[in-house]
């Protein structure tokens, strides 16, 4: 199944998802945690040459040969998002991901490639010919971990922007900002709440209430250039606002 929230789409696995059977997501977490290092600049380099090559199968419907991943830790499970954005001009084109661990990050990364590509609500599926025109970034995630807090101060007090990625979850809304999306809009982290409230479909203001649940994550960050081209991994700027 497939969900917009809050400027990503998001992939739900339920056979193995957050909230089966009543369970927290602090607990998934837990149930779930996996610990792992960070990835290295050539293996971040090989998801994302792996989601271009992937798009791109499936757009030309060519079957090949299963990847071979060039580690271990990329068979370990990870969420992660892939995001396309239009070259040169780097407007928004898809952005699909899983933010949790429910399979090996190779796989993961395939699956969010090609649902990015063609299966994000908000756009019109990619063409082949326009892969030539979009630039691949692929954030691999930490597993989410709630934020225990007492008032909304202590709550602003514990969060970073350029560090820390957010899901909110009250009730039956939710929703996730990857942790470059705030330094991308220049967001203080109030600015930054309340956007991940709207985008959850709730008041701007309901993490004011304390009666929503706030989780965090962190992200690496890997993205080409250029289409095809040069992959870095980005560095996002850390402040307290």
């Amino acid at each position: 199944m497939v969900l917009e929230k809050n400027g990503a789409v998001i992939i739900v696995v339920k056979d193995i998802g957050w909230g089966d059977i009543g369970e927290t997501l602090q607990e998934y977490s837990r149930r779930r945690r996996i610990l792992v290092g960070e990835l290295s600049l050539e293996e971040g380099r090989y998801l994302v040459r792996l989601a271009r090559q992937t798009i791109y199968n499936y757009l030309k419907k060519i079957e090949g040969p299963p990847p071979t991943p060039i580690s271990e830790k990329l068979k370990q499970e990870r969420g992660v998002f892939v995001t396309l954005y239009t070259y040169p001009t780097r407007d928004l084109r898809g952005c699909i991901g899983f933010p949790l661990p429910t399979m090996p990050l190779y796989q993961a990364t395939m699956e969010a490639s090609i649902a990015s590509a063609t299966k994000d609500p908000r756009f019109r599926p990619l063409r082949v010919d326009e892969l030539n025109h979009v630039v691949i970034e692929v954030s691999v995630l930490t597993s989410p971990e709630e934020i225990i807090y007492r008032n909304p101060n202590e709550l602003v007090d514990k969060i970073v922007v350029g560090r820390d990625g957010l899901i909110i979850k009250s009730g039956p809304y939710s929703g996730l900002l990857l942790p470059q999306v705030p330094v991308e809009y220049n967001w203080t982290v109030e600015e930054y709440l309340m956007h991940l409230c709207l985008k959850a479909g709730l008041e701007s203001t309901h993490w004011v209430k304390g009666k929503a649940k706030i989780y965090r994550f962190t992200a690496q960050i890997f993205s080409e250039l250029e289409p095809d081209g040069e992959i870095i991994e980005e560095e996002l700027s850390s402040k307290k606002c």
